[in-house]
């Protein structure tokens, strides 16, 4: 199924509105996430230009070059959608892990089960861009490792997982977006129930109460 072309390549050309810089330079963003998404990061700025209806000089006011660009939908697509405060409500242990666990996924299922999300990370991948190894090593860094401690202080037996096992549980989850996005099988309308049946499971692997 082809997808419908998105909100970002049908509104106005910027070339025909006054824009502060700033909500110039957003607007260039948003744009270049829907393009990237669509076409993979080999995508032509020429091309994105003419998608935006804007000259190819014009994107390169605000950005000095393509890898520049690629860098700020980085950080829009992916930095921006990591919450600051997951860390400490996830190693807060007035509350029970599974209960933890289960909010996280729920936010992070929400924030990353979208089309453009999907497509730029994969896309990603295939071309050997530095924008995924990145990700994942903040992502380790700043809620898995910390989740290797609570999940080991929770566990009746002291049983602690290692980081593989954690991101199989983790890569299980975001499978249920890839499915949906890039090879468009049925998933659930809501994924809730498969994520808590997965958290379940890796949970009494550990014996965690």
């Amino acid at each position: 199924m082809e997808r419908p072309v998105s909100a970002a390549a049908t509104t106005d050309p910027v070339s025909r509105r006054r824009l502060q810089p700033e909500e110039r330079r957003q607007q260039i963003i948003d744009g270049a996430v829907a393009f990237f998404a669509d076409v993979g990061l080999e995508g032509k700025t020429r091309d994105l230009a003419k998608r935006l209806g804007v000259t190819q000089s014009l994107l390169f006011n605000y950005f000095s070059s393509k890898d520049n660009l690629i860098e700020a939908v980085y950080e829009h697509v992916y930095l921006n959608r990591l919450s600051d405060d997951w860390p400490r409500r996830l190693t807060d242990r007035t509350r029970p892990l599974r209960d933890r666990l289960l909010d996280f996924y729920a936010e992070y299922s929400t924030l990353i089960f979208q089309y453009e999300w999907m497509r730029i990370f994969m896309f990603s991948g295939l071309a050997g861009a530095e924008l995924n190894r990145r990700y994942l090593e903040h992502l380790g860094s700043v809620i898995l490792t910390p989740l290797l401690a609570e999940i080991g202080a929770a566990s009746r037996t002291g049983s602690r997982p290692g980081m593989e096992d954690l991101w199989n549980l983790h890569g299980g989850i975001v499978y249920i977006g890839i499915r949906q996005h890039i090879y468009r099988m049925p998933c659930p309308d809501d994924p809730s129930e498969a994520i808590e049946g997965a958290i379940d499971r890796f949970l009494h692997a550990f014996d965690v109460v």
